[in-house]
């Protein structure tokens, strides 16, 4: 498979606290931390899906915006 059947979906995830934390999870038999960010107050990152990434896990305050919508993550 080549990396263009992965991409195309972005996330734009707004740290609202200091310390925000983003990680990246591989795709695979074996889910495994691949790069972590970790973010202040008022800055962004985007963030697309690939061939190796498969899944973000985000910790502290942050709204997330994807193409399907927002999440703020002290709401779910």
């Amino acid at each position: 498979m080549s990396v263009s059947e992965f991409s195309g979906d972005y996330v734009v995830i707004h740290a609202r606290d200091n310390g925000v934390q983003v990680f990246g999870l591989t795709r695979g038999q074996d889910t495994r931390f691949h790069h972590t960010e970790k973010l202040d107050k008022g800055e962004l990152m985007i963030a697309q899906f690939t061939e190796h990434t498969s899944a973000v896990k985000i910790r502290g305050k942050a709204t997330v915006y994807t193409r399907y919508g927002v999440v703020d993550t002290e709401k779910v």
